[in-house]
């Protein structure tokens, strides 16, 4: 009971009401909550720590700064939030806010990629059938999941098409450019309740053990220096009888690919991912090939139970 009072206490003021109701639904860091409600860092910094003490709020860091976001947990602040009347001036007026910041932070991120000369649609830029292969990715996921994590998600477009099927999607990517567009993306679709970004390193997820059902690695591993950790790691947070799925190029001869695009790895074949899975953990179950200007193999993996011998595939 006294933890259910101390969460009632925290959420009964008007700013911290109106921050929960922000943050349930797309994630924000101090700055942006600062410019929505029009208030000081240090007078926001206290209630979100008295939010987030009290479990209503989960503060997730990002280099220097910290978002915040509703936990998985946290049925109180839904259920308070659902009290709340949409159309209240004051709550309509911070949602149009938080909009129009979310899209200044995705137009400035896309900037800097094109000053920069980095194409962030890398299938895009390769001129590969991105239809078909997100087509691909979605028939090798599970129709229904608990838990879903994209590594190196990009602007988020795996998380969009597959939150549907998942009662909550992840995704991290080590680029904050990556992760302001995939936030713009997941907010603007209304999915920021059960699809969200955090920034991470592939090769030191911040998860425990066996957290995910499935697990995707789509164009990630061509960049990697270490594939074989890379893929090590993704394999400890995914469940026994979990689904790894991987997708990448096939091997190919474009050294002018490589190099424009600076790719560690001329694609892969299924030899080589066997090889890497097996210590890993997983035995590939199935692989097909998307054909475009640079073939695409999509291989889908099985976790294997600790006691389990490895059959081969």
């Amino acid at each position: 009971m006294e933890h259910l009072l101390t969460q009632l206490r925290a959420a009964a003021e008007p700013t911290r009401l109106r921050l929960l109701a922000l943050c349930a639904r797309q994630p924000l860091c101090v700055t942006d909550l600062c410019a929505v409600l029009g208030q000081s860092q240090p007078r926001l910094s206290r209630h979100l720590k008295l939010l987030t003490d009290a479990g209503l709020l989960e503060r997730i860091p990002e280099g220097a700064n910290a978002y915040f976001q509703l936990p998985a947990s946290a049925d109180v602040a839904r259920l308070i939030l659902a009290r709340l009347q949409e159309d209240d001036p004051r709550l309509a007026a911070d949602r149009r806010a938080a909009a129009r910041l979310a899209a200044e932070r995705a137009r400035e991120a896309s900037d800097a990629f094109r000053r920069h000369g980095k194409d962030w649609d890398e299938m895009r830029a390769l001129g590969l059938p991105a239809a078909e292969i997100e087509a691909a990715l979605l028939a090798a996921l599970p129709m229904r999941m608990e838990a879903l994590l994209d590594i190196g998600t990009g602007t988020g477009r795996l998380l969009e098409l597959a939150a549907p099927r998942a009662a909550h999607a992840l995704g991290v990517d080590m680029s904050r450019d990556m992760l302001a567009l995939a936030r713009a993306r997941l907010a603007e679709r209304g999915l920021a309740d059960r699809a969200a970004v955090r920034q991470a390193d592939m090769y030191r997820l911040p998860f425990a053990d066996a957290a995910f059902d499935a697990v995707a690695l789509q164009m990630v591993l061509h960049y990697a220096e270490d594939p074989a950790a890379a893929l090590a790691e993704a394999a400890r947070v995914l469940k026994p009888g979990g689904t790894l799925l991987i997708a990448d190029l096939a091997p190919h001869d474009q050294a002018v690919v490589i190099e424009a695009h600076a790719h560690r790895w001329p694609g892969f074949d299924d030899a080589q991912l066997a090889g890497w899975l097996g210590p890993a953990g997983c035995t590939l179950s199935a692989a097909q090939t998307v054909p475009g200007p640079l073939d695409v193999r999509i291989w889908s993996a099985r976790r294997q139970p600790a006691h389990a011998p490895l059959l081969a595939s």
